[in-house]
Order: structure tokens, then C-alpha cells, then sequence
């Protein structure tokens, strides 16, 4: 054989080695890459241990996401045993909250809760749990027929009428002020009538004892329908409003584990709540593919029937998102109308960290 042949040869042989060389190479770091190289970074994930927490909560339409990821698993995926307390009113929940007797409280934003806050009890608010927001139906004032009829018809000739509310203090309290605020009017130039439930505001509305209320949904179109009140306004028309939030006791405002995992959990829940029931088309919110699942969630926790429920659907932002700028806003107004007797300032009572940390995840 020729040198020349033999040079060749040699080189063939050469190259040969060489690729299979690198594809053994190649072969032994997709093995590494897969988990069977015994690295530290392929470790299996450790199970997170299950956590009871507790929540106080009502049977309110704006509770939705929180039925929603009970029923969807979405808490048991965060290993969170959740320990569902139902309450009748709104400040025993934020009571318990601020005294660790609950772990988490969802409920109205009041002047009560800003005064346990500002009293030094330190419950936070950490997230969304509905809001006024223009364009989605919620809360309205309502008028009735009587003064309908002798010209009611606007939020200027409220003036020197008897408005309905709740209590004093309360979320309703707080949205006619600011409706009244807005068009040049103050809660002095109307004859505000605390009535306590919701039913006995719709009662004196019915016999004439209050000329105008505010209502929610689905109680606005029972009046509507019934022929005894005609909506004037939405409130979310007017301003935005943050209604209600989650609270964190002050325990769990501490426990940066715990904390984040339920807010993972409480998340994921609002996204399946959003796109189920508030994504607009040409301007106004149209129902999901999850929205028949969701309506009848809402309804066996609310005991509402499914027609009542679909009315009563608030806005939660999509993220948990608490409106943020909202609260100081609250605070000054309450303060304002000598609601909240210590001075307190938003930073002590919003905590919107877990929200932030859920959504980087």
C-alpha cells in the first residue's frame, strides 16, 4: 500500500474516533441534564408539609374566589387545610382576624376595621375580594317610586331626602358620602337612616319610609322588578371603590411561608373567577367557558339560586390585586366625617407584599 493510502487511512480511523468521541460525550450530558448524574440541582422536590388555616368569611357573592378554590383543589395544592368559620356580619370577622382567632378574615372595608388599625391592632389588608368598578354591575342607589314620581331623578335632588344604609361606618356609609361629594352635596344636606339588614332597608323603601337607598345586586333588580324603586345610579359609574378585602391576622402577616402559599392558592382562584365571569366583549363583561361551574359554585355556598347569583357578580381584579390607592382615600374621608378616632396612616393597615411575591412566581 502506498504512503499515501496509509496517510488516508489513518486519518479516517482519526476522525472516526473523534465523532464517536463527542457522541459519547453528548450521550453522558443528556444523561447528566436528565436527573441521572446525582447532582445536587436534580434533587427531588421536597412535598410541603399541610398547614390548617383558618378564615372567616360570609356567604357573599364577592367571596367567589375563595368557594372557587375550595372546591377547584386550588388551596390543597399550597398543602392548605383550610378551616372554613361562616360569620353573620362583617366587623366580628375583622375582630377575630386582628386577635389571631381566625387566620385570615374576608370581609367589607369599615370604619371599624380602620379604627381596630389604628388602635394598633395589626391585621393587614393584602388583597382583592371586590370592588366598584365602571362598567360591571354591583351597587346602586335606588329610588322610590314615590319620589321617582315627584322628580327625584338625579343624585342632586337627593338633597333634604332620607337615605338608607346599613350602619354607620359602614361600606354603604362611605359610598353615598363620596356619590354626594362628587356632585357638590355632603352627607349634611341628606337625612342618613341606619337600618341594619338589608331587608328591612328594601321594606322601607317598599312602604315610603326612606325615599332612596343603596342596594346590591341581586336586591336591585328585585326592587326594580317588584315596582317599587328605580335605580339612579351605579356607584361604580361615580367612583372606584375598594369594597372589601382579604385580611391577614397578625400571626400570619409574620409567616412568610404560609402566607405566600395561601396567596398562590387565593390567585390562581381569582384568574379562574375573571375569566369565567368578567371578560368584556364590546364593553361589557360576557360569560367564560367556566361560567355555568362557577355560577353554581357561588350559588351552593351563597344559597343563592343560580339567576339571583349571576346578577350579584362583582369585580375582583384578575390578579388579587388590591386597589392600594383606594385606602388612603378611605381613611381621610372617614377620618373627615370623625369615623376614625386615631390617627392612622394606609402603610399601617396594607400589606400588599404576598400579592407581589405570588404573582413573581
Amino acid at each position: 500500500m502506498s504512503n499515501k493510502l496509509v496517510k488516508l487511512s489513518l486519518q479516517g480511523v482519526i476522525s472516526t474516533v473523534k465523532n464517536f468521541s463527542l457522541i459519547l460525550i453528548a450521550f453522558c450530558l443528556t444523561i447528566v441534564a436528565a436527573g441521572c448524574g446525582g447532582g445536587k440541582d436534580t434533587a427531588p422536590t421536597k412535598p410541603l408539609e399541610t398547614k390548617k388555616l383558618s378564615i372567616g368569611m360570609l356567604r357573599l357573592t364577592s367571596s367567589a374566589p375563595l368557594f372557587i378554590g375550595i372546591e377547584k383543589g386550588f388551596f390543597k395544592e399550597q398543602a392548605i387545610d383550610l378551616d372554613v368559620q361562616w360569620f353573620d356580619a362583617a366587623q366580628p370577622i375583622a375582630v377575630a382576624t386582628a386577635s389571631n382567632k381566625v387566620d385570615v378574615g374576608a370581609t367589607g372595608i369599615t370604619a371599624g376595621l380602620f379604627n381596630m388599625a389604628a388602635s394598633g391592632q395589626k391585621l393587614s389588608i393584602v388583597a382583592d375580594k371586590g370592588r366598584e368598578e365602571k362598567g360591571y354591575s354591583s351597587s346602586a342607589i335606588v329610588v322610590n317610586k314615590s319620589a321617582w314620581g315627584a322628580g327625584v331623578n338625579s343624585i342632586e335632588k337627593l338633597k333634604g331626602k332620607k337615605i338608607g344604609i346599613t350602619q354607620t361606618g359602614s361600606t354603604f356609609h362611605y359610598m353615598m358620602g363620596r356619590v354626594l361629594e362628587k356632585k357638590g352635596l355632603s352627607l349634611t344636606d341628606v337625612e342618613i337612616v341606619p337600618l341594619g339588614k338589608l331587608g328591612s332597608i328594601m321594606a322601607s323603601l317598599e312602604s315610603g319610609q326612606i325615599d332612596a337607598a343603596i342596594l346590591n345586586e341581586p336586591n336591585i333588580t328585585k326592587a326594580e322588578k317588584a315596582g317599587y324603586g328605580k335605580q339612579l345610579t351605579q356607584i361604580g359609574d361615580i367612583i372606584e371603590y375598594q369594597t372589601s378585602g382579604i385580611f391577614y391576622s397578625p400571626a400570619l402577616n409574620k409567616n412568610d411561608d404560609l402566607g405566600l402559599r395561601f396567596m398562590r392558592a387565593y390567585v390562581k382562584s381569582c384568574n379562574y373567577y375573571y375569566d369565567a365571569v368578567l371578560v368584556k366583549k364590546d364593553g361589557k363583561p360576557v360569560p367564560g367557558k367556566n361560567f355555568d361551574e362557577v355560577v353554581g359554585i357561588i350559588s351552593q355556598y351563597t344559597k343563592m339560586s343560580t339567576e339571583d347569583t349571576k346578577l350579584g357578580l362583582p369585580y375582583i381584579d384578575r390578579d388579587g390585586k388590591l386597589l392600594a390607592s383606594d385606602i388612603p382615600t378611605q381613611i381621610n374621608w372617614y377620618t373627615k366625617n370623625k369615623m376614625i378616632e386615631k390617627p392612622l396612616e394606609a402603610k399601617d393597615v396594607v400589606n400588599t407584599s404576598f400579592t407581589e411575591k405570588a404573582l413573581k412566581k
